[in-house]
């Protein structure tokens, strides 16, 4: 499995040659790194994200990594969600459930989806941000927090030019999207830059110039700004996503 690194400061850009090697080198990531916690502490909380290139790590984890991870110590949580039933095929709680939770038989009480029934969107992300109190108390630091990145360089449901990027006090709330389904649940810049570490999962030319932007010219787009204050920050990418970097 050949990946290359580079290091700027704290963050690192891991490439891989093709997506299945970046999938694999991710899922030894992350196992490792759960054990490592693990180790040290009762449980490991994760913050999971939607997309095809998540969706072929979690078959991956569940086909291949069962046994190298505790998956009962797991906590699993969602980094953003569209507002959208759990049974709708958009729901990237549905596309979780059918690839990693129900392969593993991840113990009901472990898996933190967003809620997506009450009629005010603003009602269900508030009730998020208790659920996400009563685990983490006074600060939501996330042992693992996956991310990808949009080809206009939004993450999580953190768009351009959108209220829910300039949120700082609240951890959940309500993002838009440009297209359909347009309402989201997300978590905020203040949560996501307190997770002990976090790694952005990026595949296909389609995100390469993005890519660029955020690595080489620093432009201040949402995934620029996803910058953990005291954790680790890997950007993963293919050959392809990393082109022009």
């Amino acid at each position: 499995m050949a990946t290359s690194e580079r290091r700027t400061g704290r963050l690192r850009v891991r490439v891989a040659d093709s997506t299945d090697e970046l999938i694999r080198a991710v899922a030894e990531a992350i196992a490792a790194w759960a054990a490592e916690v693990l180790s040290r502490q009762d449980s490991f909380s994760l913050a999971l994200s939607g997309g095809n290139t998540p969706r072929a790590l979690y078959r991956l984890l569940a086909q291949e990594y069962g046994q190298r991870v505790e998956w009962n110590r797991v906590h699993l949580f969602w980094g953003d969600e569209r507002y959208v039933p759990h049974d709708h095929p958009a729901s990237n709680y549905r596309m979780a459930r059918e690839t990693l939770i129900d392969p593993l038989g991840i113990p009901s009480q472990n898996v933190h989806p967003m809620s997506t029934d009450e009629a005010n969107p603003d009602d269900a992300a508030a009730r998020y941000e208790r659920e996400l109190r009563r685990f983490f108390g006074t600060r939501p630091r996330f042992d693992l927090v996956l991310l990808g990145m949009g080809a206009d360089g939004h993450t999580a449901s953190l768009f351009p030019g959108t209220p829910a990027l300039r949120e700082r006090t609240r951890w959940v709330t309500v993002g838009e999207a440009p297209s359909e389904p347009r309402v989201r649940l997300t978590l905020t810049l203040p949560v996501l830059n307190a997770a002990h570490a976090v790694y952005f999962v990026i595949t296909g030319e389609d995100k390469a110039e993005a890519v660029r932007r955020v690595l080489m010219e620093q432009e201040p787009l949402p995934a620029a700004l996803v910058q953990p204050e005291q954790g680790e920050l890997i950007w993963w990418l293919d050959a392809a996503a990393a082109r022009d970097v």
